[in-house]
């Protein structure tokens, strides 16, 4: 059985997270994606932390298993290449700045002229035109701009001691997820009409669409004292009986959601409780009724025994568990939640899996993160060029060799050095 997208294949001009999420995807899929890489390389070569082999786990989870051509765009040579790949191109992904790749000569409408076929899917942070076009977008600040970060620090209020964000890059990657979903819209309405398009995906756009509670603030619902009976951070944290630390799906405070664990509880009585009358009074005591809700879990034997209590109630719980821990379960291994790569260097990566399985369906697991540059000589052959003619792009600096792997070995020599300098006096310092 083949894999969905068997015999697409994806040229991916973008770096970091946005763009290479969205074609790790599709290759998630089945489909041949080819990494563009430019000379300096991705910058997420060097993205800490780098394993003791020198390899970034980030660029690897996002970009093993892709095959990687490394090209000076501001040589002709190197852009004939890209021309004959984007030629042959399917699905064409990119994320810089709107009309950097236009500025090379490979916007939309210069390679539908060659490939009418082509579907070419930009991602940015406010879309290709308008007032915030050339605005620099990542994922924190766009999150910022678009109500995200607002709606985070108001249900924190008081909480915080200074305002901050979450270590997650959510634009980012809901933006590569949703440019993925339209790629396979664009290559089923392709089947009808034999016609690609440009799809442009904005960050902000895609967050607002995210935003489960969206409606809210854009129609101006004021929930008042009651939290939103559906909310992902409204939950409360208690620990088990065995000391372990989770937290239920569902407010203390909600007045619906209260009576469930009035019932899981057995304890009809604390609706009459003063303190508790209200969704206000039991947010002025919510350290009360979390106290009464902790002793009542600490009667139970195990966890098993609690959840089970807990789910009779309607009520979810899920205990608070690192990558590692989770990957060990008994869930991980039925799903197989991981598989692991090598670094190329003698050690492997350890990463996520898959999100789905299909019942039809025939995946390979992706191979090894490539260098940078690993498949230049196989990918020119594939498009025609002799080796006489590989042998001059290699020479004018067309095609470029492996440069992340020598600045970092060039760093870490001068690490050493420094290091080895000042090893001898414990009491100086490098400026």
């Amino acid at each position: 059985m083949a894999a969905p997208l068997d015999g697409i294949r994806v040229v991916d001009f973008s770096r970091v997270l946005a763009g290479p999420f969205c074609a790790k995807t599709l290759q998630d899929l089945g489909a041949q994606v080819t990494k563009i890489e430019p000379p300096r390389g991705d910058v997420s070569r060097v993205a800490a932390p780098i394993n003791a082999n020198g390899v970034s786990g980030y660029y690897a989870q996002q970009n093993a298993g892709k095959r990687n051509l490394s090209i000076d765009l501001n040589k002709s040579d190197a852009r004939e290449i890209a021309y004959r790949l984007c030629d042959q191109a399917d699905v064409l992904v990119e994320n810089f700045r709107p009309g950097t790749l236009a500025s090379f000569g490979f916007g939309y409408d210069s390679l539908k002229a060659r490939n009418p076929r082509l579907i070419y899917v930009s991602i940015s942070g406010y879309g290709q035109g308008g007032p915030w076009r050339g605005r620099m977008a990542y994922a924190p600040t766009v999150q910022a701009e678009v109500g995200f970060t607002h709606h985070s620090l108001r249900h924190f209020g008081n909480n915080l001691k200074a305002p901050q964000t979450d270590a997650l890059s959510h634009a980012d990657v809901y933006a590569g997820m949703e440019a993925a979903i339209a790629v396979l819209a664009a290559l089923h309405q392709r089947e009808r009409t034999g016609e690609g398009q440009h799809i442009d995906v904005a960050m902000a756009a895609t967050l607002m669409a995210v935003n489960e509670h969206a409606h809210m603030d854009l129609n101006n619902l004021d929930p008042g004292d009651d939290p939103p009976i559906l909310g992902a951070t409204d939950g409360s944290f208690f620990e088990g009986p065995d000391g372990e630390q989770f937290m239920s799906a569902i407010s203390l405070v909600n007045t619906i959601t209260f009576t469930w664990f009035l019932a899981a509880m057995r304890r009809p009585d604390l609706i009459d409780d003063p303190r508790f009358r209200s969704s206000a009074l039991r947010r002025s005591n919510i350290d009360a009724l979390k106290y009464i809700v902790q002793q009542w879990i600490w009667t139970f034997p195990d966890m098993a025994s609690l959840d089970a209590q807990f789910d009779e109630a309607k009520i979810a719980i899920g205990e608070v568990r690192s990558m590692d821990q989770v990957a060990e379960s008994e869930w991980a291994d039925y799903w197989g939640a991981t598989y692991r790569v090598p670094d190329r260097q003698g050690g492997e990566f350890r990463l996520p899996a898959r999100p789905w399985k299909f019942s039809g369906a025939q995946f390979d697991q992706p191979g090894a993160p490539s260098e940078q540059g690993e498949q230049n000589t196989d990918i020119c052959h594939e498009l025609g060029f002799s080796d006489d003619d590989i042998a001059r792009m290699q020479a004018n600096g067309s095609l470029v060799d492996n440069f992340t792997a020598k600045m970092i070995a060039m760093v870490s020599a001068q690490l050493d050095a420094r290091q080895a300098q000042y090893g001898e006096h414990s009491d100086e310092k490098p400026a």
